[in-house]
């Protein structure tokens, strides 16, 4: 009996530090070459990492962030940074500098939004929003949380599809697709004005289409219902270049 009661104290002992630890994020790097991840916290929030750092082709980082901590985190590509961390990146650029340091990425640019919940409202929310625009796949996935917890992502490369009107070239090279709103800059498209409304505002015939490529990531300002994703789990997976 009193192993008992030892093996059941040590299983509450695991769920305090669960709690404590808030929760844990682990971004992977599956891409063909070396990425730029960009970080930001919404307003009181820290910075992870000063905000972006380099993850190598096949890599990955584990951050530890803590309850109700809530932003968004994106990939750059194609960066260079002199050795005081200054330059800039092809896509996903945040004011020349490989710490975004409270500095968003440029459009177009793939990202991973995330609100963590507390011990006392555990729940956490979670999307891949293609509204600011397309430059990488990528997914997040939760470990654990138990039944209903979705996953979040646009696993297919939207750059080989993209409208040409959308195209953001390098060269020859398609290096990211615009949102119809940074494209046509009118507010039917943005949400803005008239529009910002759900009853107003409606999915574009682009938004249409990469919706139907990527059925699990926001594709204008009102998707929630099929892309908002909640889950309790103590960390997730966020991985650029998912396999699909």
């Amino acid at each position: 009996m009193a192993s008992l009661f030892v093996f059941a104290g040590f299983l509450i002992l695991l769920v305090s530090i669960s709690v404590a630890d808030g929760v844990q994020l682990i971004i992977v790097n599956n891409c063909n070459g070396d990425l730029w991840p960009g970080i930001l916290g919404n307003p009181g929030k820290e910075n992870p990492k000063n905000g972006g750092f380099l993850l190598n082709s096949g890599e990955e980082v584990v951050l530890d962030l803590p309850d109700n901590w809530s932003g968004r985190l994106w990939g750059r590509q194609g960066c260079n940074f002199d050795n005081q961390g200054k330059g800039e990146c092809e896509t996903g650029d945040c004011a020349g500098g490989l710490n975004c340091r409270g500095t968003s990425g440029s459009p177009p640019a793939t990202v991973v939004e995330m609100t963590f919940g507390t011990p006392a409202s555990p729940l956490h929310y979670y999307d891949v929003s293609l509204v600011d625009g397309f430059n990488l796949p990528v997914s997040m996935k939760p470990v654990g949380g138990g039944v209903g917890c979705g996953v979040a992502s646009c696993d297919a490369d939207l750059n080989v599809c993209c409208p040409s009107a959308l195209e953001v070239k390098k060269g020859d090279r398609v290096v990211g697709c615009k949102s119809a709103c940074l494209a046509m800059q009118s507010a039917k498209y943005c949400c803005t004005g008239e529009f910002s409304d759900p009853k107003t505002c409606k999915p574009t015939v682009f938004a249409k289409l990469f919706k139907a490529i990527c059925p699990r990531a926001y594709t204008y300002a009102y998707d929630d219902i099929s892309s908002l994703n909640r889950c309790r789990a103590p960390r997730y997976v966020v991985t650029f270049c998912p396999p699909s």
